[in-house]
């Protein structure tokens, strides 16, 4: 019938069985670095989140917030550095946003300094500078840093674009 003998049958399934438990054990290792993840996972969102959420200090913070202020300044026209091609202008509309009323009121008088600031700065552009959000943004930071050290004293918290136009 067969040429496989009794013993050559029990030794194959010993090895299945040690086989068997090598999986199991693979299987019990994955699984529990598995689960030490989630727990982390989840640890670090209570942290982030929600880890004062019993303290009630949160609702105290939101309420300490104050509106913020916003103001105009005049519209700004200038040409750009072009390289004595043909005529390229930029057009701004500004709004500074500031937390303190108090701080407009130091703004006002210094707004002649921000002005001439802004127009030495925005008349060495080019076209290149502005394409872009990446250009934009360095521009609305370049103008952030400039009005700062223009109104020292006072703090303005975020310089916002209400017309850019490039023709």
């Amino acid at each position: 019938m067969s040429d496989v003998t009794e013993s050559e049958v029990a030794e194959g399934a010993g090895n299945a069985g040690a086989e068997g438990r090598k999986g199991r054990g693979r299987l019990m290792i994955v699984g529990a670095v598995a689960g030490a993840l989630v727990l982390a996972s989840g640890a670090g969102a209570w942290f982030l989140m929600g880890s004062d959420a019993g303290s009630g200090t949160g609702s105290a913070a939101v309420a300490d917030v104050a509106e913020p202020h916003f103001f105009d300044l005049p519209v700004i026209t200038v040409n750009l550095n072009n390289g004595g091609g043909a005529p390229e202008f930029l057009r701004l509309s500004i709004a500074l946003e500031v937390r303190d009323p108090a701080a407009m009121a130091m703004i006002e008088p210094r707004l002649p300094r921000v002005l001439d600031t802004f127009q030495v700065y925005l008349r060495e552009l080019r076209r290149s500078d502005l394409e872009g959000s990446a250009g934009v943004y360095r521009l609305k930071e370049e103008l952030h840093r400039r009005i700062n050290l223009a109104v020292y004293p006072a703090s303005v918290d975020n310089i916002l674009f209400k017309e850019l136009l490039v023709q």
